[in-house]
């Protein structure tokens, strides 16, 4: 049966031959009538009965290099298993019809024999009456010497076939007795030799010959009930059961022999699983391994049996792994109330995936065989591993979110009692998170190494999808540390009943920054990688490669884009909230409004030349910030650039945003003057000085030109000429590059030697140029 199945499956799925993918694609069905013609006409070559495979393969390979012959068997190869693949998830798709068609056409079959044999019984009881009626009738006209010489003839032969039968009765009673079957079938077949002998040569008349007949069949009848009891016997040993299911065969009723045979395994089978007591209280490995040993093991021998007397005849062969497949739903389904359900309650992942791995190692033992019983064994199983799945994610979160209640947001190594991880790839250090952090990865490194015994059932995607929900509620958790996030009432909806303790220093907000993207791009992804590498290892065993390997990997980007994406919302909440708490006061006043610009003409006061305080303090925090962040990022330094231009960017685009702001700038009662055009171009050329290179992007850089050109725009409204109100361009450099120094705390370099040396200063003085140059257009 074994070679059955792989030949089966051996066999291309719709097409032969050295055909492009795409072509057997189409004649695989579902392609309409179009394509099956098409192929039907590629395939009407190998058809002929002048088809010479040598002359083929020469006619098509004679101009091919070694290369591309390689090439060639490596593609037939590949297509050759996908082929296989492709007809075993047929077959096993449709096999309960196909079987259930084999049992309806053998019970047909058993039918059709006994109507059969009812009818020769008739027959030659109609035969041998009509016999006696012409015997009867017959005249006894001949001589009575004749009449004496035949009837001695006639008592003659009667008395050696009464002295045969009665032989013959008698000896088969004895052979019967002694239960030697072989003896008892070889006797039998020899009184079915006389019998057609005597029908042929009319050595008897059809009533002896029916009563012979009928002796020969009932003594057939009661050694068939003698094997089946023996058979049924809980003591007959594994020779004996072949022995009379062969012997069954060979009386003419094989489906009765291959049913006894097999139900002689299941009941072998269910004494067996008795003795080994399955519990939920075991050990739930030693409790899969126990029953998987004892199932797998009787389908094994019923397989090896039925092979050995039915050889690989199709009707048995189905019956066979009927059989099978209904015990490997048992054993499932045993595995799966006394391990995989208290496994599923309690979150045990790693029990359950143990439980996995042993049933599917003893099914790879039967699949060698030809005989497939891993996916009915993981439907079972599926349901139970992914509540077990879904609790082990749940645990993660739960425990994490514990942690973050006591969470302090202060960067450390990994603590005693939690598990080390990989280094970072700044270098050998390893990285630095805060507590919850900590566990949160920890956590997360064991439930991928636990998920990876469990690719078979196909719950890659749920896992990956369930890590990303339980990271993004981590995202969370570290958004609501944020002091401003008490403000937000949806922030505090999605938060429920969880308490976080606060991150209120800059360093411990700059922390949970730390967090989220070492773990988003560093340690997550390094975990999944074991998944990954897992899976690719069961993609090469099978022989699977190419476009299912870069699917996997446009995947994993994917995965990390989204990852990166939750970092995003929580690098946003931070930027938000120091903008606000920059250009809002307390009680709910703004820093930066249109007023500040437009008062400074009606100012009678000596005015001191500075940038705006709230762009002060934006560049004060940017450097404090940036200070902390460059220890904190080691490595990412990447991040914290990026992170520190967001914040600049927030501020810069609510100023160009603000309706309000431009309202009164342009259309306002009073018009900005050339003071307060003079400080608005200082404060943005301010932004511009400390921003290039470490604060301000390009985007950013040009939405200040914008608002720049904006303002100089309302004041040529007043029909005054811009660059005849504002001062020098060094002017603006030497107020701003003062201001910075004063804040950063470093000396400034004189101004000879910052004109000659200092690249800031340059690049400055061509900035100041082209806004004015950009402002006067």
């Amino acid at each position: 049966m074994a070679s059955a199945a792989k030949s089966s499956r051996s066999r291309p799925a719709g097409h032969s031959g050295v055909l492009p993918m795409h072509a057997a694609a189409g004649g695989g069905g579902g392609g309409g009538d179009g394509a099956g013609s098409r192929l039907a006409d590629k395939l009407k070559i190998f058809k002929t009965d002048k088809f010479d495979p040598d002359s083929y393969v020469q006619s098509k390979c004679q101009t091919m290099s070694e290369k591309e012959i390689r090439q060639l068997c490596s593609y037939l190869q590949d297509l050759k298993k996908a082929s296989a693949e492709e007809m075993r998830r047929s077959v096993y798709a449709n096999y309960a019809a196909f079987i259930r068609t084999s049992k309806e056409i053998s019970d047909l079959e058993k039918e059709l024999q006994s109507i059969k044999n009812l009818l020769n019984t008739q027959s030659a009881l109609i035969h041998g009456l009509s016999e006696g009626v012409q015997i009867d009738s017959l005249t006894t006209g001949a001589e009575g010497s004749e009449e004496e010489n035949f009837s001695t003839v006639e008592d003659q032969e009667l008395s050696e076939m009464q002295n045969w039968y009665t032989d013959f009765a008698d000896r088969l009673d004895v052979l019967l007795a002694e239960r030697r079957v072989d003896e008892a079938l070889d006797a039998l077949d020899e009184a079915e030799r006389i019998a057609a002998d005597a029908k042929q040569k009319q050595t008897l008349s059809a009533a002896e010959i029916l009563a012979l007949e009928m002796a020969i069949s009932g003594n057939r009848q009661k050694l068939s009930d003698q094997l089946a009891e023996a058979a049924c016997q809980s003591s007959t040993c594994g020779i004996e059961l072949r022995a009379a299911a062969s012997a069954l065969k060979r009386l003419g009723d094989g489906p009765r022999a291959h049913s006894l045979l097999l139900s002689a395994h299941n009941q072998r089978l269910q004494c067996n699983i008795q003795t080994t007591h399955p519990s939920s209280t075991a050990y739930r490995g030693a409790c899969t391994a126990a029953l998987a040993k004892q199932v797998f093991s009787a389908i094994s021998h019923a397989l090896s049996d039925s092979m050995e007397v039915f050889g690989d005849e199709p009707s048995y062969a189905s019956e066979v792994v009927t059989w099978a497949t209904k015990q490997a739903m048992l054993f499932a389904l045993l595995v799966k109330r006394h391990a995989l359900a208290s496994c599923a309650a309690s979150g045990g992942l790693r029990s359950a995936a143990e439980c996995v791995q042993i049933a599917l190692g003893y099914c790879s033992l039967l699949e060698a065989r030809g005989l497939s019983l891993s996916g009915v064994v993981m439907k079972q199983f599926r349901p139970c591993v992914e509540q077990a799945l879904d609790s082990s994610l749940r645990r993660i979160e739960e425990s994490t979110s514990a942690l973050a209640a006591a969470d302090n947001w202060v960067l450390v190594y990994s603590p005693t009692g939690i598990r080390p991880f990989a280094r970072s790839s700044a270098g050998n250090m390893a990285p630095k998170l805060s507590s919850s952090a900590h566990r949160f990865n920890s956590m997360v490194q064991d439930f991928f190494e636990d998920v990876g015994p469990l690719l078979s059932l196909q719950l890659g995607g749920s896992t990956m999808d369930g890590l990303l929900k339980i990271f993004n509620t981590y995202i969370d958790l570290l958004v609501s540390a944020l002091p401003g996030s008490v403000d937000d009432e949806a922030n505090l909806e999605g938060l429920g009943n969880k308490i976080i303790c606060m991150a209120e220093t800059d360093e411990q907000q700059l922390a949970l920054l730390a967090n989220a993207s070492l773990l988003a791009e560093e340690l997550l992804p390094r975990a999944a990688m074991k998944l990954s590498s897992v899976n690719q290892a069961s993609m090469d065993s099978m022989g699977k490669r190419g476009p299912e390997k870069q699917n996997r990997a446009a995947e994993h980007r994917e995965w990390k884009r989204k990852l990166q994406h939750m970092v995003d919302k929580l690098r946003d909440s931070f930027c938000r909230q120091h903008a606000l708490a920059l250009i809002f006061t307390e009680e709910g006043d703004t820093h930066l409004n249109a007023e500040m610009y437009i008062n400074m003409d009606n100012n009678v006061q000596e005015i001191e030349w500075v940038p705006s305080l709230i762009f002060q303090e934006l560049y004060a925090k940017l450097h404090r910030m940036a200070g902390i962040a460059a220890e904190m990022f080691v490595g990412r330094e990447r991040f914290a650039t990026l992170l520190m231009m967001r914040l600049t960017e927030t501020v810069i685009l609510w100023l160009s945003d603000d309706q309000t702001f431009w309202e009164e700038i342009e259309e306002g009662p009073r018009a900005l003057g050339a003071l307060g055009l003079q400080q608005f171009y200082l404060d943005m050329q301010f932004v511009i000085l400390f921003g290039q290179g470490r604060f301000l992007s390009r985007h950013v850089h040009q939405v200040i030109l914008n608002i720049i050109d904006r303002g100089m725009a309302a004041f040529s409204a007043t029909g005054l000429d811009p660059d005849s109100a504002l001062p020098s361009d060094d002017w603006f450099i030497d107020v701003a590059q003062d201001t910075i120094s004063r804040i950063s705390g470093k000396a400034r370099a004189a101004t000879s030697e910052r004109e000659v040396h200092s690249p800031t200063a340059s690049v400055s003085a061509q900035s100041v140029s082209s806004v004015r140059s950009h402002g006067s257009s």
